[in-house]
């Protein structure tokens, strides 16, 4: 995005250029090679210049102004904005990879500042898997004879997908937790009113794509908003990969905008791909729509 600062940089090193050009100008003329008419018509250029640029340094400041007004009013109004919008809302949290502390703690605040219940549960799995492993526990019981082998990951990773939105007795989970999850909390058996996905391990091949394609699917098969989230810093962006998942998506869930679009997205607002980075396709935030205001009777 190219930025007034970007302008003033840029028009600074023309006009060092042109007056670099000019004075060179004015030498030769000094020389005799210019005449009177030719040196005027340089000295106007670099005033016009001049003029430029301090009408851009002037846009500049009134800019910066701006932003910081918009960042005073995002923070003075984040709370009244979240406040109760998910109230009640059960919601789990899905880490490919670690647990990282600081994408807990922006997943935390967002479910707080929203008046949502802490996380119903948190998962990180694994990565790499192990399909030889896998297949060791999944041969050993007739139920899950039919997601063994290679050829069976998706159907595998749909299915884990699946219990992780709807809940109850988890029989996948927990045969194969062991060696499927890193760390874990919160109880399984509730059914989830959203999913957050975040992935923390970088972009996975093989075995591992594959079952993690049908864990996807199984999470966007559950009837409830999942959204996958990064860091205006993460690098390489997730956001392509949620995408092709049918996810939903925020890319600046380190800054209030972007808890707020997570907030939003996961109460039901329309589904897309927000934040401040080019993977933001649909825009900076979901349409903010007013709470239902609460009635008594009287």
């Amino acid at each position: 995005m190219f930025t007034f600062r970007y302008h003033v940089v840029s028009l600074a090193a023309v006009f060092v250029a042109l007056v670099v050009g000019i004075l060179v100008g004015i030498g030769i003329s000094g020389r005799g090679f210019v005449d009177r008419s030719e040196r005027q018509q340089l000295q106007n250029q670099i005033d016009d210049l001049r003029n430029q640029r301090d009408d851009v340094i002037a846009q500049l400041a009134f800019s910066q102004k701006r932003q910081k007004a918009a960042q005073e009013y995002v923070a003075n109004t984040y709370r009244a904005v979240m406040s109760e919008r998910l109230r009640g809302k059960r919601i789990a949290v899905l880490f490919v990879g670690h647990i990282d502390p600081s994408m807990r703690a922006n997943v935390d605040d967002t479910l707080s500042a929203a008046d949502a219940p802490a996380a119903l549960r948190v998962r990180a799995l694994k990565t790499p898997v192990d399909p030889a492993a896998l297949d060791a526990v999944l041969t050993k019981r007739p139920a899950f004879a039919q997601y063994s082998g290679n050829a069976k990951l998706e159907d595998l990773g749909r299915a884990l997908g699946e219990e992780f939105v709807v809940g109850g007795d988890t029989p996948l989970w927990t045969a194969l937790s062991d060696l499927l999850v890193e760390e874990r909390s919160g109880p399984p058996r509730r059914p989830a009113d959203g999913v957050i996905v975040v992935r923390s391990a970088g972009p996975q091949e093989g075995p591992t794509a594959r079952l993690l394609s049908g864990l996807y699917s199984g999470l966007a098969a559950g009837g409830v908003p999942v959204v996958g989230v990064e860091t205006t810093k993460t690098t390489p962006s997730a956001v392509g990969t949620y995408a092709h998942a049918g996810f939903s998506s925020v890319d600046d869930v380190d800054i209030l905008e972007g808890r707020v679009a997570l907030a939003l997205l996961l109460s039901g607002a329309d589904p897309g791909h927000y934040g401040i980075k080019q993977s933001a396709s649909t825009g900076y935030l979901p349409q903010v729509e007013p709470l239902p205001v609460a009635t008594t009777s009287g």
